[in-house]
């Protein structure tokens, strides 16, 4: 009998595995991106700085982490103690009161940290996110190749002058491609820029009585646009493309122009991971019939899920890895071009960060032109600039971004493609019952 009882209490335990099992540890789920890689090495100071506290990490794919994290917490399967979120799920978990309000002592200087990202991760008047880096979106492009061509870009160009552009630039045979963007399914990957882009075409998601707007001529429109810019002069199989994909192949000079994360430019502007660090210049993005949307905004930020047991150990780590010291760490680690941006007023005001990031400006530019309250053409019922802030939306993005993505690889026509979206749009409202 007592075999068995222990039995029984070794299988409970084992159940679940991947949570912290014991005080003291913090399991964490981060993105597989190259500031939260950096975050993993760096948080052994940490953990000398505070021996009392393990750090177990779960680092992922940004779609596979969105579906973890998202799994969990709605299910309070309790297997992190610290999660990677973004401003999309703060306001709308901590609202549900799946998230635990984060407090921070005057050292952090909350202040500091840029009203926008701030402003994003709240909600009722209270933090539920730090934000580890923040970003917007912005035009990355050669100047090598762009002043070869013969041609110019300056700020929110025509998306007709980026397609002239691109087939001025594209040489495949010399391994170049006119143009880079995301095509890899996810309502954070490929819808992520396609909504931005059709944001400036005049689209939106939902009117204001909550309809999906998916087969309207502004969306038909934007998405025919990208489908054929990205057939004539993006990369072979660009329909698997995300952020990492397309990262690989801009520092390796094949990518003539990339529209993404502003995050991007601390990586290709770096002589040790790119080949073409000192042949970029940026502008913001471009636009076609309105500046309204045509950039995100975003942060990648650290939160701390109601049902952990840790909660005062996470809080002491979300506020060492948000803080000016860390910033200041990965400064003396790698130099300042390498920190996590678009955070703190003080790390723009620092003179080492203006000098190291030629980036800095455009990326502050972007960044506090992204308006997610004034974001469509036409007056919607939702806030958000590459998404909608509803519950519903997480689900609705997924199945669209399929839809998108079968329409870059040719399998299926723009047209079929939204008609299919906006179905599968409306009956997730109706189920829902917003209508």
């Amino acid at each position: 009998m007592k075999k068995l009882l222990l039995s029984m209490f070794a299988a409970t335990m084992s159940i679940g595995s991947g949570s912290a099992a014991f005080a003291g540890e913090l399991t964490i789920a981060t993105v597989n991106n190259g500031h939260m890689v950096e975050m993993q090495k760096l948080s052994k100071q940490f953990e000398a700085q505070n021996r009392d506290i393990k750090l177990n990490w779960v680092v992922l794919e940004e779609g596979t982490l969105r579906q973890r994290v998202t799994t969990d917490i709605t299910t309070g399967g309790g297997q992190f103690d610290v999660m990677t979120i973004g401003m999309y799920e703060a306001p709308i978990w901590g609202g549900k009161g799946w998230l635990k309000k984060l407090d921070f002592n005057t050292d952090y200087d909350i202040l500091d940290v840029l009203p926008a990202m701030r402003g994003g991760l709240s909600t009722g008047g209270k933090v539920y996110a730090a934000p580890f880096y923040g970003e917007s979106s912005m035009l990355m492009y050669r100047k090598d190749l762009v002043k070869a061509a013969g041609m110019t870009i300056e700020d929110n160009p025509s998306w007709g002058h980026i397609r002239d552009v691109a087939a001025a630039i594209h040489n495949p045979q010399d391994g170049v491609y006119g143009i880079c963007l995301r095509g890899k399914p996810g309502w954070g990957d490929n819808m992520a820029f396609l909504t931005t882009m059709a944001n400036s075409f005049g689209a939106r998601w939902f009117d204001e009585e909550w309809k999906p707007q998916l087969d309207s001529p502004a969306w038909e429109h934007a998405v025919t646009f990208y489908v054929d810019l990205m057939t004539k002069y993006g990369p072979p199989g660009s329909s698997s493309n995300s952020f990492n994909e397309i990262l690989a192949l801009y520092n390796e000079g094949k990518c003539g122009m990339w529209i993404d994360a502003t995050i991007a430019a601390s990586f290709i502007t770096d002589p040790k991971q790119s080949k073409v660090a000192n042949k970029i210049a940026f502008a913001q993005s471009p636009i076609a019939v309105t500046t309204r949307g045509a950039n995100w905004l975003w942060a990648w930020a650290l939160a701390i899920p109601a049902g952990t047991k840790q909660s005062a150990d996470a809080q002491k780590f979300i506020s060492w890895a948000t803080s000016k010291e860390y910033i200041e760490l990965v400064a003396k680690t790698n130099g300042w071009a390498s920190v996590p941006t678009g955070t703190r007023t003080s790390t723009y005001n620092n003179p080492n960060f203006q000098k190291a990031a030629v980036f800095a400006d455009a990326e502050l530019k972007a960044i506090l032109s992204a308006d997610p309250k004034n974001s469509t053409l036409e007056p919607t019922p939702y806030q958000g600039v590459q998404f909608a802030a509803i519950p519903e939306f997480q689900a609705i993005g997924i199945a669209v971004g399929q839809q998108m993505s079968a329409a870059l690889a040719g399998n299926i026509s723009v047209k079929e493609a939204l008609k299919r979206a906006q179905k599968a749009a409306d009956r997730e409202m109706r189920k829902a019952r917003y209508y």
